[in-house]
């Protein structure tokens, strides 16, 4: 059985999603671009969808299993809900941390240097998880609540606690796009999961939001 699963969403559907995302995603790190003044460089958009069981494995193979990261974890309630992941390759948060001390890498050491890069790194998350899913309501005419950040250490990517709120019988859409801290040359990725009972309202959205510009 494939793990994709058929969420009717027709091409035009599709395209208008992608390019909502795509605006989304730009003014998420427009806004992280007037915090720590870096350039982010991203990736089309890529949208699909997967069945709720099959999504652990999906997130293995897609953040791999193999390489240690760090990954930032915000979920959001309302019309449109779910998660936004942010994954970073293990060390980033010493080059993130740089930008937000203004560049000037400070010696840092044990505990201290931990929590610090924990900071930057759910600092960064706030920011792009926020920015991104906040613009996404916004152009679809809803609003969401957040809850706190967290981050989550890299061991075997257990992920099934992260789908907790989704049914297993049913499917998410997931939306992914690769970035660069082009200063840094740190790469990583942002998802955003939305669950089942959010597809029927995201696809009226979409027709609405396409109905307002004919």
């Amino acid at each position: 059985m494939s793990q994709e699963a058929n969420a009717d969403f027709s091409e035009e559907e599709k395209d208008i999603l992608q390019e909502i995302m795509n605006i989304a995603f730009g003014n998420a790190t427009a806004d992280l671009a007037e915090v720590i003044d870096i350039y982010v460089m991203l990736s089309v958009p890529n949208i699909k969808a997967i069945a709720i069981g099959a999504l652990p494995e999906y997130l293995r193979k897609t953040i791999n299993e193999d390489v240690e990261s760090s990954i930032v974890e915000q979920k959001f309630w309302g019309n449109f809900k779910g998660s936004g992941l942010l994954v970073f390759p293990s060390g980033s948060g010493k080059d993130i941390l740089a930008f937000l001390d203004n560049k000037e890498v400070k010696d840092y050491n044990g505990d201290a240097s931990a929590t610090l890069e924990k900071s930057g790194l759910l600092e960064i998350g706030n920011i792009l998880i926020g920015a991104c899913v906040g613009k996404v309501s916004e152009l679809l005419n809803t609003f969401v609540t957040y809850s706190p950040p967290q981050v989550i250490q890299n061991e075997k990517n257990e992920f099934n606690h992260l789908i907790e709120h989704f049914d297993p019988q049913q499917s998410a859409i997931v939306m992914k796009t690769i970035f660069t801290f082009k200063e840094k040359n740190i790469n990583g990725f942002l998802l955003i999961l939305t669950n089942h009972e959010s597809i029927g309202w995201l696809r009226k959205a979409l027709n609405d939001f396409m109905d307002s510009y004919e």
